[in-house]
C-alpha cells in the first residue's frame, strides 16, 4: 500500500508540476522578466559598484569595487530548465506530504475527493499564505528571508491542521479551535519589509500575484484530483491480484 501510495504521488506530481511549469513558462516568467528591467531603480537596493575609500591623504584615490554578483541561470532554455525542475521537485515534495498525511490520519485520496485534497492544499500552502505575504517579484521591497519562511510556515501548518481537524469532527469545539489556528497567524502579523518606494508599478504587482495564486490553484486541483485517481486505480489492481493469488 505505501508503495502505490508513493508511486501515485510521484506519478501525480511530474503531471502537476510539468503542467504548471507550461503555465509558469507563458504566463508568470514574462512578467518576472518584465518586472527584472525596474530593478535597481527607484527604493531598490543597489546592485553595481560601490566606491570605497582606499586612503585618507591629501591625494585621496576612491576605486570602485564590484560586487560578487550570485550565480541565476542564463534566460532561454537553461533558465525554463531550471525552473521546470524546481517546480517537479516541489510539486514531489508537496504530494509526499498530503500522501503522509492522508496516510496518519487514516483519510484516503480517492477520485471522489481528490478535488478536496487540492483545496486544503491550495489553502493551507498558498492562500493563507498569501493573504499576508503575497507573491512578490524582483526589485519589490521585502523584509528578511527568514523570518518570512518561518511566518510562511506557521502559517501553513496552522492553517493545513485547522483543515484537518475539520475533516475529522464536527463538533462545535473543533471549528472554535480551527479558527483560532486560521486567524492567529494573522493577529501575529507577518514580516514587513522596509517603508521603501517601489520601482515594480503596482498594476504588474497585482496581475503577478493574481496569475500566481490562480497558477498555484490549477497545480493543486491537478495534484489531487490525479493523486486520487492513481489510488483508486493502484488500489483496484492489488485487490485484483490479491483475488487472483490461490489460497
Amino acid at each position: 500500500m505505501i508503495r502505490n501510495l508513493f508511486a501515485a504521488a510521484l506519478i501525480a506530481a511530474l503531471s502537476a508540476g510539468l503542467l504548471t511549469a507550461v503555465i509558469q513558462h507563458f504566463r508568470v516568467t514574462p512578467l518576472i522578466l518584465h518586472a527584472e528591467t525596474f530593478e535597481g531603480e527607484g527604493g531598490g537596493h543597489s546592485h553595481g559598484e560601490e566606491a570605497v575609500a582606499q586612503d585618507h591623504t591629501h591625494d585621496a584615490i576612491a576605486t570602485l569595487e564590484e560586487e560578487p554578483e550570485e550565480w541565476a541561470p542564463a534566460d532561454g532554455f537553461e533558465r525554463t530548465a531550471y525552473t521546470t525542475l524546481a517546480t517537479v521537485l516541489a510539486a514531489a515534495g508537496f504530494a509526499l506530504v498530503i500522501g503522509a498525511v492522508s496516510m496518519f490520519a487514516n483519510i484516503p485520496i480517492t477520485f471522489a475527493n481528490g478535488y478536496l485534497w487540492g483545496i486544503a492544499g491550495f489553502l493551507a500552502f498558498s492562500l493563507a499564505p498569501a493573504y499576508g505575504l503575497a507573491p512578490e517579484l524582483p526589485g519589490m521591497p521585502a523584509a528578511e528571508v527568514f523570518p518570512r519562511q518561518l511566518w510562511w510556515v506557521g502559517t501553513a501548518l496552522a492553517t493545513g491542521g485547522a483543515i484537518l481537524l475539520l475533516a475529522k469532527t464536527r463538533a462545535g469545539w473543533a471549528f472554535a479551535v480551527a479558527a483560532a489556528l486560521v486567524i492567529a497567524p494573522h493577529i501575529i502579523g507577518a514580516p514587513i519589509g522596509p517603508d521603501e518606494p517601489s520601482a515594480v508599478p503596482a498594476h504588474l504587482a497585482t496581475e503577478f500575484a493574481a496569475i500566481t495564486l490562480g497558477t498555484s490553484a490549477v497545480f493543486w486541483l491537478v495534484l489531487g484530483t490525479l493523486f486520487g485517481k492513481l489510488n483508486d486505480v493502484f488500489a483496484r489492481n492489488r485487490v485484483t491480484a490479491t483475488a487472483g493469488v490461490p489460497a
